[in-house]
């Protein structure tokens, strides 16, 4: 039952981002976990650190993508939104996409990263998606979209731009 809840809230944030509409981020200035919302109806909300660490690789007009997602904490994080954006256009047609994952543009796709407990490691995400010609090189930047509505303070690790050649080699992130 837990596993269909969370599978239902990440459909419904790829839902709203593959629509234009993201979550707002909160955004505060002290302590673990801050209050927000109308007077009178406090709600609270922890404070994370996310960040992606993995390799691209390109080789014959596909990137094949690796990344773990990390929660630095202090606080858990029910499930996360990573955005990849590649400097060249995606195939025109059909993607094989794991699940969590959808195509939100002519350049990218976002993934949901599921629950990341604090000071933890998330689940993998393996993807393999085809470029729109047969590109020499190509940079994907990978970043947060949603964080699962958890503040966070340190977003320069959860940024990440990587230069990739086409010559089959793991290039790290």
């Amino acid at each position: 039952m837990r596993r269909m809840r969370g599978l239902a809230v990440r459909g419904a944030v790829l839902a709203a981002v593959a629509a234009g509409v993201v979550p707002a981020r909160a955004e505060g200035t002290a302590g673990a976990q801050e209050s927000v919302g109308a007077p009178g109806t406090a709600v609270a909300v922890a404070e994370a650190d996310l960040s992606y660490h993995g390799f691209a690789v390109l080789h014959g007009g596909r990137a094949d993508v690796r990344l773990t997602p990390r929660n630095h904490g202090p606080g858990d994080v029910p499930d996360a939104t990573v955005r990849l954006r590649w400097s060249v256009p995606l195939a025109a047609g059909a993607q094989r996409l794991p699940a969590g994952c959808a195509r939100t543009g002519r350049q990218e796709v976002v993934c949901g990263t599921g629950a990341l407990p604090a000071d933890g490691p998330g689940e993998e995400i393996a993807l393999r998606v085809r470029l729109r010609g047969r590109p020499a090189e190509m940079t994907m930047d990978v970043d947060t979209v949603w964080g699962g509505g958890a503040v966070d303070r340190n977003r320069s690790n959860d940024r990440q731009r990587v230069l990739v050649l086409d010559t089959g080699d793991a290039y790290f992130f």
